[in-house]
């Protein structure tokens, strides 16, 4: 379906008298970047405190069998925003230049405004500049301030941020000065969004920048972890990567202790759905190394595999009297389900020809239509690809001479021993779905891989 044809249909659907007596709450997204899955208390993590984010999950559902869009950064938020999976999805792989989404996909964003929601976006978008037609505020963004592109978003002391159309100067950060922390301001500006929607109905979309790294000055000075100081870590006998990291989930965690308590204060609370999420698993940059915590739990691999440390990640969801509280789900559900849950939860049909279903029954602990398949590729290293049906995941990498390998997740979550040999007909159905499940990209051509990992 055409954008427009779709907008017109979904602003009829949105103003019938059926979504306007739905229940339909406020939507907040946050996602974090780069966190692992072991990076949180209620996934199991034991030396950085994250109350906030476990009262979450003691107040909702936390998903245990939920995966990124991706395995980095900017593919990732392209299946986010677009309900694509990669073997589809505009975005396939993080490049500079950076590739925008294209005027006529369809976003969450947009899928609320034709709901009648405020739309506001604060903090790291990187999936169009402010010269392109990808930007926010022509993908259904009423207001958004943070970093376009990926690269812009390793600053935390950027000597500008932008605020829709217009470039803000953070005049404390000039000549290389460190006087405003951005993540901090960018937090405040998204609370104040809270404050003026506060009798309105509002999908506020959060991707904070942290825990990633400062690329540019871990390449420099061996740690990219940029913050203020080491909180609650500073007198830890740590690696200075290591307390830095550990800073940077602390004030994520209260950027989320932040926003419940401006729904409390504004009464709003239970008529706010919260979901969170990282969009890859750990990286293992700047300093960091993912075993020093535990990052990515049982998983193998970080960010940039397609093993389940790259891209089976944290899910919690919120919303009181509806969605069970103190409970596990095993629903497997990607990124790609964003779009029609969220169009679902207010009252507008989703488009057509999405690789994601609504996970809205998954949420409200009510029996769920499953996937056959989830599907990944990555573009970077060369052509890998992955696949997850039922309790099988497998995983093909071109620097291994095109192998399938097969893992029986439930039996071997860390992906340690290759059942490939003994289960041929499961490979050859993956092999199927591995050639159907994609179209060529011109932006991403399929490649091998040129020099070693």
């Amino acid at each position: 379906m055409k954008r427009r044809s779709f907008l017109s249909a979904a602003l009829a659907a949105a103003a019938s008298p059926l979504a306007a007596q739905a229940t339909r709450p406020n939507v907040i997204l946050i996602m974090a970047d780069d966190l692992g899955i072991g990076d949180l208390g209620c996934y199991g993590q034991k030396q950085i405190a994250t109350p906030n984010i476990d009262r979450l999950a003691a107040e909702g559902t936390r998903f245990l069998e939920a995966y990124s869009g991706a395995t980095v950064c900017a593919p990732s938020r392209c299946s986010l925003m677009t309900g694509k999976h990669q073997g589809h999805a505009t975005i396939r792989g993080n490049r500079n230049p950076e590739v925008p989404i294209q005027p006529d996909e369809v976003t969450v964003a947009e899928i609320c405004k034709m709901a009648g929601y405020k739309t506001g976006l604060f903090g790291k978008w990187g999936i169009g500049g402010p010269a392109n037609l990808g930007r926010p505020n022509a993908q259904g963004f009423d207001e958004w301030f943070g970093y376009p592109t990926q690269i812009h978003a390793h600053l935390f002391y950027p000597p500008y941020l932008w605020h829709n159309e217009t470039e803000v100067f953070l005049q404390k950060n000039f000549n290389a000065a460190k006087g405003e922390y951005a993540p901090d301001t960018i937090l405040t500006r998204a609370l104040d969004f809270i404050d003026r929607n506060k009798a309105n109905s509002f999908f506020l979309y959060l991707p904070s920048t942290f825990p990633h790294t400062n690329n540019e000055l871990g390449n420099q000075t061996g740690d990219g972890m940029e913050v203020p100081n080491y909180g609650s870590y500073k007198d830890k006998d740590w690696p200075n990567p290591e307390k830095g990291f550990a800073a940077m989930v602390e004030r994520l965690d209260q950027a989320v202790g932040s926003v419940l308590a401006k729904l409390a204060e504004h009464n709003i609370d239970r008529n706010t759905i919260i979901i969170f999420t990282s969009d890859n698993g750990s990286h293992q940059e700047g300093g960091h190394k993912v075993d020093f915590f535990d990052s990515n739990g049982v998983y193998k691999g970080w960010k940039r595999d397609l093993y389940e440390g790259g891209i089976h990640v944290p899910m919690i969801a919120r919303w009181p009297g509806h969605v069970p509280a103190g409970k596990t789900s095993d629903q497997i559900w990607a990124f790609w389900d964003m779009l029609p849950t969220v169009a679902d939860l207010v009252g507008v049909p989703a488009p057509s020809g999405l690789d994601g279903i609504s996970m809205a029954n998954a949420l409200l602990g009510k029996p769920q239509q499953n996937h056959e398949y989830l599907y990944w590729e990555f573009h970077e290293r060369g052509f890998d690809q992955a696949v997850r049906m039922g309790k099988w995941k497998a995983v093909r990498r071109s620097r291994n001479e095109d192998r399938i390998e097969l893992y029986d997740l439930p039996a071997d979550p860390g992906e340690t021993k290759d059942i490939s040999d003994s289960h041929p007909d499961i490979v050859k159905r993956i092999e199927q779905i591995m050639s159907s499940a994609r179209t060529e990209s011109t932006e991403f051509p399929v490649r091998k891989q040129v020099g070693r990992r």
